[in-house]
């Protein structure tokens, strides 16, 4: 075979040449209503879960996989899916993401009456299947939408993109929990799907007239065994992490796990150098990771997730379990962070336009540093305004973050890369926030151990182990059992916020160490002349 050959991207990005579409600021509202189904779901099936228990008669393991199904097979599929798109055309690759995310979030809504026709099928059977099948799609979708805007907006603009972007994500973000607790209180937990169908057909129609085609600028087979080794390292990482919290970190499940992953990664990582020699198309070309910027993008996107999604967690089961809020109410509650996401992710695009990632990303992540410190003194009878302050303050900490690494990742990759780079992204978002959940949530259960018996003093003694196993277990949640004197509802709530405040002191450090390595990326490219070694 011909040794690896190398294809110069063009001049200068630009929507005629990339065929990402005419009108740059109308492609991204076209790809941002496909991402909105997704952010939407994800914020309202945590909403819905009680509900979908109750009527389904789901166990806490099926609620399980309702979550990690789609999350599995997110974080599986997504720099797959990247890659599909530079191979076979982004704009295909998006719409038939969102058909798929749409069909597949009709069909969850409709899992009982399949349940009925198809024999053998349990509801929650056709429900956790669906939410499998809606992950795929979302892989689909995601990747392939950062990329048509990495097409559509020339190097100097994308930053303003990707805060636009931003802005439209935080909108949707903001929208979920109200959208979905108003569903869920007075419709049913079926409406909170059936709603991505009307978002979905107008993304597609958006989507078919006003993205140009954008087809593969060199068409290749698809790098198989690079799929097949990269989505086994994928699951089982991704498959530990959720589930090491109940298995134990130091178990022999867990450990074989981790094994498997290390050992599927690095024969992916020798089978893409190989490929790369013998002058086929990798799935991810390593060289891609040569670049400094992306390499440590992609670090900085997977510790602000982790520092994020695994300290916020614990606020639903704050607002909910602690407070005894209705989900709606715990929506309302965390408004001002989704809300602060609107007005901040467009400053942040225009603040590193003019100063520059290192500068913005570096005070965004102390301003971070700061919010999660203010969360880490929440008292238990905490006011509206004593958590609007840091919430306000971590949309403006966080929005730099999550623009400045998506335009470092992204913009700096090649154009016939965009869609792994999107991939690449988004998984380290996905890995970084789960990682995020499991292993904050094993330092919040420690120190519930720790302190829940000092709370609950002599009548600790009387108390016998399984269940005190129990209130440990419902402290996690920031709940205690029904029917338990108010003393012991006391301290448990009191471990409770013993526990997450020190998930938040923990995410605290994370954004200051994380700050550092701002201190070594630079701005995407303004024009395109690198090369990048392909098959």
């Amino acid at each position: 075979m011909a040794n690896a050959k190398a294809v110069h991207a063009p001049s200068s990005p630009g929507p005629a040449r990339t065929g990402a579409g005419g009108n740059p600021w109308l492609v991204l509202l076209a790809v941002s209503l496909g991402v909105i189904m997704v952010m939407l779901d994800g914020t309202v099936v945590g909403i819905a879960n009680p509900v979908i228990q109750a009527d389904l008669k789901a166990s806490l393991s099926d609620l399980q996989w309702v979550t990690s199904g789609y999350l599995l097979a997110l974080a599986v599929f997504l720099i797959t899916a990247g890659k599909l798109g530079d191979l076979f055309g982004h704009k295909r690759v998006f719409l038939i993401g969102v058909a798929g995310f749409a069909i597949t979030s009709v069909g969850i809504g409709l899992s009982a009456e399949l349940a009925d026709i198809i024999p053998g099928l349990s509801p929650v059977g056709a429900l956790i299947g669906l939410r499998v099948l809606q992950g795929l799609f979302g892989a689909l979708l995601q990747p392939a939408a950062l990329a048509l805007l990495r097409g559509a907006f020339p190097g100097e603009k994308l930053n303003q993109a990707m805060g636009a972007w931003g802005g439209i994500i935080g909108l949707s973000s903001a929208a979920g929990p109200i959208v979905g607790g108003v569903l869920v209180e007075n419709v049913s937990w079926e409406s909170v799907f059936f709603i991505n169908a009307p978002v979905g057909i107008i993304a597609l129609v958006m989507g078919v007239f006003l993205i140009k085609d954008n087809r593969a600028q060199t068409m290749a087979r698809i790098d198989w065994l690079g799929v097949l080794l990269l989505s086994g390292a994928m699951f089982s990482l991704v498959w530990t992490i959720i589930k090491a919290p109940d298995w134990g970190w130091g178990d022999s499940t867990t450990l074989t796990f981790l094994g498997a992953f290390a050992v599927l990664i690095a024969a992916f990582i020798f089978w893409q150098n190989r490929a790369q020699k013998i002058g086929r198309q990798p799935l991810v070309p390593l060289s891609l990771f040569r670049n400094v910027s992306i390499s440590i993008g992609t670090v900085l996107m997977m510790m602000v997730a982790f520092a994020m999604f695994g300290a916020m967690f614990f606020l639903g089961f704050f607002f909910q379990g602690v407070h005894g809020l209705t989900p709606l109410e715990a929506g309302l509650r965390m408004l001002p962070m989704s809300a602060g996401m609107i007005v901040a992710s467009p400053l942040a695009g225009m603040a590193i336009g003019r100063l520059g990632p290192k500068i913005t990303m570096a005070a965004g992540l102390l301003i971070t540093a700061f919010a999660m410190f203010l969360m880490s003194q929440l008292s238990i009878d905490a006011s509206f305004l004593a958590s609007a302050i840091p919430f306000v303050l971590l949309a403006f900490g966080m929005s730099p973050v999550f623009v400045g690494a998506t335009e470092i990742i992204v913009g700096n990759a090649p154009l016939e890369l965009s869609g792994v780079a999107g991939g690449v992204q988004q998984s380290a978002m996905q890995v970084g926030g789960a990682l995020g959940t499991a292993i904050l949530g094993a330092v919040m259960a420690a120190e519930i151990s720790g302190t829940l018996p000092g709370y609950l003093g002599p009548a600790a003694q009387a108390i016998p182990p399984a269940q005190m196993t129990g209130l440990e277990k419902a402290a996690a949640f920031g709940a205690a059992p029904p029917g338990v004197p108010q003393p012991i509802v006391d301290a448990v709530h009191h471990s409770f916020m013993d526990g997450m405040h020190l998930a938040f002191l923990v995410s605290t450090g994370i954004a200051v160490l994380t700050a550092l390595l701002t201190l070594f990326v630079k701005a995407g490219r303004k024009a395109e002349g690198v090369q990048v070694h392909v098959g």
